[in-house]
């Protein structure tokens, strides 16, 4: 007789475990059935900003797979399904079919919580009007895209990822875009100089950027939709209002079923993705991370990050021996045709770690002098004293830059030195490079500062 799994999720994390385990055990070995609040399943939250601009034309086509597409290899997918409790002792949940309006329990020998984050909505007056839209769901992306018509007055609120791709994606379909931040820059997981860089950016692609301002509440028009954001900094007149204030762990179920919560607001999992409670296991943006320069809790929401850890939840599901070696917080973005890009830690977070460091920024070129298209590149490094071991990069610069990051992230996560990084074979072509590539005249200088 086969046991079962449930799957709560069924996105990145969820669906990664389910195919994982799937392929290491039969159906007459393990049942899977998998429950999910939505319309879809294995889709790209990611590329909803790509939609929004009309790079990509239907919002199908970021759904990787579908729940026939499971069905085939003996995983039972139910969408529109609200999972309202966990009991851990009876190891039962209880779930809502929205559809049917219908209540049911389904027992369970194994579970997994995959339920990924919830977007940051703030109690502001007039933030449920129907135009105040997050980007988290495909079908937050359909009524997005409703709102991309030229000349159309976007306010986008929040700096961060989300909010600078979704800026870009409105620029791109000839709307007025006013982007509002509470800080001094945008992109916060950037120190404040590589910030400062990314707000020239928006502003040469005609954002109207806001500093340092903080929306105060949304005038609503007859229709009961928002027609202005009023702000510290005054009214801005308004279409669609785009949250892009973040995300949290989607906790509420592993809480009130007793289920370890750590400080970061993340599932607390082991190295094998396992809760507290034997046979429960958890994957995803629900879950908090291991940092690996500081050895620290945190949370990163990233598909990157959900589809490994949902593969080590299925191995170790399926009676295998897996282990998640924890995050750098390596992440790419970009705004028209400059792209920004980090990984491991900035100066703050550095400071808060309480480590010493050196930081150094160098100005580069992207290729030869003399060859078409050579732009700027501007990289940060963040290198230990007096070791030079590297604590972290960011980059700002032109079309081609972004992806150097993953340089610095193999040798953050391999724990090298600038100097090392520095005499790296890396490859070289006019039309990509020059001789010296941004990556090793940055790792260069910086270990020359600790020489």
């Amino acid at each position: 007789m086969s046991d079962r799994l449930v799957v709560i999720g069924a996105n990145a994390g969820g669906m990664s475990a389910a195919s994982v385990v799937r392929r290491r055990c039969s159906a007459t070995e393990k049942e899977i059935l998998v429950f999910e609040l939505g319309h879809y399943t294995s889709y790209s939250g990611c590329g909803i900003p790509y939609y929004v601009s009309g790079l990509i034309p239907e919002v199908d086509d970021l759904v990787v797979r579908r729940p026939a597409d499971f069905a085939k290899r003996d995983i039972q997918v139910h969408l529109a399904h609200e999972v309202v409790e966990i009991d851990t002792a009876a190891q039962v949940i209880k779930l809502r079919d929205l559809s049917q309006g219908t209540e049911n329990s389904v027992s369970f020998d194994q579970l997994l919580i995959a339920t990924g984050s919830r977007p940051v909505r703030p109690p502001i007056p007039g933030i449920d009007a129907e135009n105040v839209l997050g980007v988290h769901t495909l079908d937050d992306g359909h009524r997005l895209r409703r709102f991309a018509g030229k000349g159309a007055e976007v306010v986008v609120v929040g700096g961060g990822y989300i909010g600078l791709e979704m800026a870009e994606a409105y620029v791109e379909q000839g709307c007025h875009v006013t982007l509002i931040e509470a800080a001094e820059q945008p992109m916060g997981t950037l120190d404040p100089d590589m910030g400062a860089r990314v707000a020239t950016a928006l502003e040469r692609v005609g954002v109207q950027f806001h500093r340092n301002t903080s929306v105060e509440g949304f005038v609503l028009g007859q229709d009961g939709c928002v027609r202005e954001v009023t702000t510290s900094a005054g009214s801005f007149p308004a279409d669609v209002v785009v949250l892009g204030m973040g995300s949290r762990p989607n906790t509420r179920l592993a809480r009130a079923a007793g289920i370890e919560v750590g400080e970061t607001g993340g599932i607390v999992v082991d190295a094998h993705m396992q809760t507290c409670v034997p046979g429960i296991w958890a994957a995803g943006d629900c879950v908090q991370s291991v940092h690996r320069v500081t050895g620290r809790p945190i949370v990163i929401g990233l598909g990157t990050h959900a589809n490994k850890q949902g593969r080590v939840a299925g191995i170790n599901i399926s009676g295998g021996d897996a282990v998640f070696s924890g995050v750098l917080g390596t992440a790419i973005s970009r705004i028209c045709s400059v792209e920004v890009a980090r990984t491991g830690l900035t100066e703050r977070e550095a400071d808060k770690a309480g480590l010493s460091y050196t930081a150094l920024t160098t100005i580069s070129r992207s290729r030869p002098e003399y060859f078409p298209g050579a732009d700027e590149i501007v990289v940060k490094t963040v290198a230990e004293k007096p070791t030079g071991r590297l604590l972290g990069a960011q980059i700002v610069g032109c079309a081609g830059s972004g992806k150097r990051i993953d340089v610095f992230a193999t040798a953050l996560w391999n724990e090298m030195t600038v100097g090392e990084i520095a005499q790296m074979d890396l490859s070289y072509a006019p039309p990509f490079s020059p001789v010296w590539d941004p990556v090793a005249i940055a790792a260069r200088r910086a270990s020359e500062r600790l020489s």
